[in-house]
Formats: structure tokens, sequence, C-alpha cells
């Protein structure tokens, strides 16, 4: 079987550069396999996992979001407790968006969900956040305009399911 060639240390800068190109070219296989190989390399790389974990997100989709467990297993990797909060915001709330493209009953009950799970998580990031950053507030705000223009309601049912359970 073919194997993998290691990067050298010294080539994990521009990787990082590239990763994040890539990203922003809509191609998030490509930021994923670059990540991969640098958290060979350097397996606590802050910025790889951060890619990564957004490259994975990229991927959501009405059909596939079999990433997700990934996806926060990533965020426990992050030793800053503000990103940890705010990336596993963006986790639900990429999710909200994904199911909110599936033709399933119950849809826009677990989308709310998802928006909710991110508003909470994205309000412990801003009781934390870095001086001159409010990322945290323009996502909660983001998630707000989300359940407003695609009128989503929590479930009437009492005993709601959580959502990655109900579709």
């Amino acid at each position: 079987m073919t194997q993998f060639k290691p990067l050298s240390k010294d080539s994990i800068p521009k990787a990082i550069t590239k990763a994040k190109h890539y990203r922003l070219l809509n191609e998030p296989w490509q930021t994923k396999s670059i990540c991969r190989d640098v958290l060979t390399v350097e397996p606590d790389n802050q910025q790889a996992i951060l890619h990564l974990i957004l490259a994975i997100t990229d991927q959501f989709d009405a059909e596939n979001s079999s990433y997700y467990s990934e996806a926060k297993e990533l965020c426990d990797q992050l030793t800053d407790e503000y990103q940890r909060y705010y990336y596993r915001g963006i986790i639900e709330e990429r999710s909200g968006k994904a199911i909110l493209k599936r033709s399933r009953p119950r849809v826009r009950y677990i989308a709310y969900e998802y928006y909710r799970n991110a508003m909470e998580l994205f309000e412990k990031a801003e009781r934390m956040h870095p001086e001159d950053n409010q990322d945290a507030i323009l996502r909660w705000n983001a998630c707000v305009r989300g359940i407003q223009e695609f009128k989503l309601e929590p479930s009437p049912e009492e005993d709601q399911m959580q959502p990655f359970l109900d579709v």
C-alpha cells in the first residue's frame, strides 16, 4: 500500500497558509488533507486544528454531517477556552444550517435546537472574549437572524428530543 510522506517541521507555517488558502477557494477537502498532514507532525498545532474544524463544517450539507463528532472532539484539543466555546458554537450553528436543507418533518424544530445550542456556546465565549474581539456577538446575532428568517421555533412537544436523534 502507498504510504503518506511526512512534512518537515520547517514546512508547517507554509502548509498552514496553504490550508487557509484552499479553504477560501472552497476546497475544504484539500484543507482537511493539509491539516491532517500538519497534525501528524505536530499533533497540538492549534492553527491546523482550527482550520480542520472549519473545513469539516464547510462540508456539512443536507445529507451529510457525519464528521460532526470529529469536529466536536477537535474542539476539545484547543488549548484556549474561548476558542473551545466559540468553535463549538460554529459547529452547532453550521449543523443547524445543514439541517434546514433537509426535506424531512421537524427540520425547523431540530434546526432551532442547534441554533439555540450555538447561542449558548457563543454566550459562554463572549464572557471571556479577547479584547477587541466581538466575534461571539456577531455569531450570536447571526443565529438570532437565522431563527427569525427561517421562522424556527422550539418543538411544541414537552419531551423534545435531541436534534441528532430526531432526524
